[in-house]
C-alpha cells in the first residue's frame, strides 16, 4: 500500500505540474480551450490510475487489456511531459525575463510622451480589461485627456509575448513529449537487440572455452503481450545455438490461468544442456504466487533452479550453474539462500549464480561466484531513469565486476531484458538477448 499511495502522490503532483505549466499558463482564465485541456490532462489520468492498479483491483485480465494500452501509453507521455517540460523551464524563464525588462524599459518613456500637453498613466485596471476584453474602451480616453487607445496599443504587446512565450514552450513540450514516445514504442515493440559478450573466467577448465549461455530476462509477458512477443523470443534464441539458456526472472506480470497460453512456446527453446530459470520479483505480485509458475515451466521444460545448482558437463570439464530466489521472496519465507545454493561445492571449479537483481552480486562475490547473471533494472527502459537506478542497483546494464572474498573478482552482467514494464516504451535501452560465451 505504501508503494501505491506513494504512486498516486507523484501522478497528482505532476498533473498539477502539467496543468499549471501547460493549461493555465497558455490559455485565459474561463475559456473553452483551458477546460478542454484540462480534460486532457485529467481523463487519461483516470484510466492510468486503473490500468496501473488493475491487478490489485481484481477487475480481470481482460479489462485489463482494454485500459493497458492507453492507460500505460499516458504514463510514458505524462513523464517525458513532466522531463521536457523541466527542461524547458530554462529557455521559457529566461524568455520571460527579457520581454518584462523591455516592457519595464519601455513604460517610463511612453510615460514621458507629452500627450495633449500633460503626462499622465492610463489607469491599470482599464487597460488590463482593455486588454482582456479586446479593446472595448478603445473609444474612450483617460482622466487627464490622453486616449486610452494609446495605452492599451502600448500595453497589448507585451502581455501578448509573455503568452505566446508560453505557448510555444508548451508545443515544443508536447511535440518532445510525443516524438520521444511515438520512438520508444518502435523500440519497445521491435525485435530484442543480440549482445554478443565474452567473458574470461580464470578458473574455467580450456576444455569449456566457447561455452554459450543464451540469457534472457523481463519477458513480462503481461496485458501488452500476445504469444507473438514470446515465439520471438524463443526463435531469436534458438538461433543463437546456445549451449544453455537461463531465463533470470520477471517472465510474467499475471496467473498461468491468465497468461499460460502465452508462455506455452517456451516448450521450444533449444540448447544443448537445458533451459533454466529463476524468479525475479514480479513473480511475487501475481495473484497465485511463484509456485504455480514453477510447475508450469517445469511442465515446459524449463528447469527452475531454487536455491539449488546443477553440473553442466562440457567436453569432459564441469562447470556449476546455479540459481538463487528473489528478494521479494524473503516476506514469504521464499528468499535466496546462497548456502543452499552453493555450499558443499567443488572450489576449485567455476560457478556461474542466475539472480535476477544485481544488487545479489555482493553476497555472490562472498561465496566465490565466477559470474552473476541479472535483469531487473531494463538497463532504466526509459532515459533518464536510467540515471536513478544506481541508486538501487549497483549496475544499470552491461559487465561489471567486484571483489570477491579470497582474492579476485566477482563478474556481474546485467541484460536490459527483452520485454517492457508498464508503458510499451524503451527509449536508451532497447529490449535485449544476450549470448556469453565463457573464454578462459
Amino acid at each position: 500500500m505504501g508503494f501505491v499511495a506513494m504512486m498516486l502522490t507523484a501522478v497528482v503532483v505532476v498533473h498539477l505540474y502539467l496543468w499549471r505549466r501547460l493549461v493555465r499558463a497558455s490559455t485565459i482564465r474561463g475559456s473553452r480551450p483551458r477546460r478542454v485541456l484540462t480534460w486532457v490532462l485529467l481523463a487519461p489520468a483516470v484510466v492510468m490510475v486503473v490500468a496501473f492498479l488493475g491487478g490489485r483491483l481484481g477487475i480481470g485480465m481482460d479489462v485489463e487489456r482494454v485500459v493497458a494500452w492507453p492507460g500505460y501509453l499516458w504514463l510514458a507521455v505524462m513523464f517525458y511531459l513532466f522531463v521536457f517540460g523541466l527542461v524547458m523551464e530554462v529557455p521559457r524563464a529566461v524568455a520571460t525575463f527579457v520581454v518584462s525588462r523591455r516592457r519595464r524599459t519601455a513604460e517610463p518613456a511612453a510615460a514621458a510622451e507629452p500627450v495633449d500637453g500633460e503626462s499622465a498613466p492610463v489607469d491599470e485596471v482599464v487597460l488590463a480589461g482593455a486588454a482582456a476584453g479586446g479593446g472595448a474602451t478603445a473609444h474612450g480616453t483617460a482622466t487627464t485627456g490622453r486616449p486610452v487607445a494609446e495605452g492599451v496599443a502600448a500595453a497589448v504587446p507585451a502581455i501578448d509575448r509573455r503568452l505566446f512565450i508560453s505557448r510555444t514552450a508548451s508545443a515544443v513540450v508536447a511535440a518532445g513529449a510525443l516524438a520521444t514516445v511515438g520512438y520508444g514504442v518502435s523500440r519497445a515493440l521491435g525485435d530484442p537487440v543480440i549482445e554478443r559478450v565474452p567473458v574470461r573466467l580464470p578458473r574455467l577448465d580450456p576444455r569449456m572455452s566457447g561455452l554459450r549461455i543464451a540469457v534472457v530476462s523481463d519477458i513480462h509477458l503481461g496485458p501488452l503481450t500476445g504469444r507473438g512477443h514470446t515465439e520471438r523470443i524463443v526463435r531469436m534464441i534458438n538461433g543463437l545455438e546456445a549451449d544453455a539458456v537461463t531465463i533470470v526472472g520477471d517472465l510474467v506480470d499475471g496467473t498461468v490461468a491468465e497468461l499460460g497460453r502465452l508462455a506455452a512456446p517456451l516448450r521450444s527453446l533449444e540448447s544443448r544442456y537445458g533451459a533454466y530459470f529463476v524468479t525475479g520479483n514480479h513473480e511475487y505480485y501475481t495473484a497465485a504466487g511463484p509456485q504455480e509458475w514453477i510447475e508450469e515451466l517445469r511442465s515446459l521444460g524449463v528447469r527452475p533452479l531454487r536455491n539449488e545448482r546443477v553440473e553442466i558437463r562440457h567436453a569432459g570439464a564441469v562447470l556449476d550453474l546455479a540459481g538463487v530466489n528473489d528478494l521479494n521472496g524473503v516476506p514469504s519465507g521464499d528468499g535466496p539462500d546462497f548456502d543452499k545454493a552453493l555450499g558443499g561445492r567443488d572450489a576449485n571449479r567455476p560457478v556461474v549464480l542466475m539472480a535476477h537483481q544485481p544488487v545479489q552480486v555482493t553476497q555472490a562475490a562472498a561465496h566465490g561466484v565466477d559470474l552473476q547473471l541479472s535483469g531487473h533494472t531494463h538497463g532504466g527502459q526509459m532515459a533518464p531513469i536510467n540515471l536513478f537506478v544506481p541508486l538501487q542497483q549497483p549496475v544499470v546494464a552491461g559487465l561489471a565486476s567486484v571483489p570477491r572474498t579470497g582474492g579476485g573478482d566477482t563478474q556481474v552482467y546485467v541484460t536490459r531484458g527483452a520485454g517492457f514494464w508498464g508503458p510499451p516504451v524503451r527509449v536508451g535501452a532497447p529490449p535485449e538477448i544476450t549470448l556469453i560465451e565463457l573464454r578462459t
